[in-house]
């Protein structure tokens, strides 16, 4: 595995991680503003993580 791929399923395991954590945070919260926020935060990481894992696809010789 290249140092490239490496650090994108480094970084896209951390995004993973960060994602989980965050549902949990979304579970447990209460009241439309931080619901909204959180919601908001959520969609920015999951656009951070389709990104990364076109890159690593790209990478990788993967075409979709």
């Amino acid at each position: 595995m290249s140092d490239s791929t490496t650090t994108l399923d480094e970084r896209i395991a951390l995004l993973r991680r960060t994602i989980s954590d965050l549902m949990e945070q979304a579970t447990a919260a209460s009241g439309s503003a931080t619901e909204e926020s959180l919601a908001a935060r959520l969609d920015d990481l999951q656009q951070r993580l389709n990104t990364l894992l076109q890159q690593r696809d790209a990478l990788s010789g993967k075409t979709g």
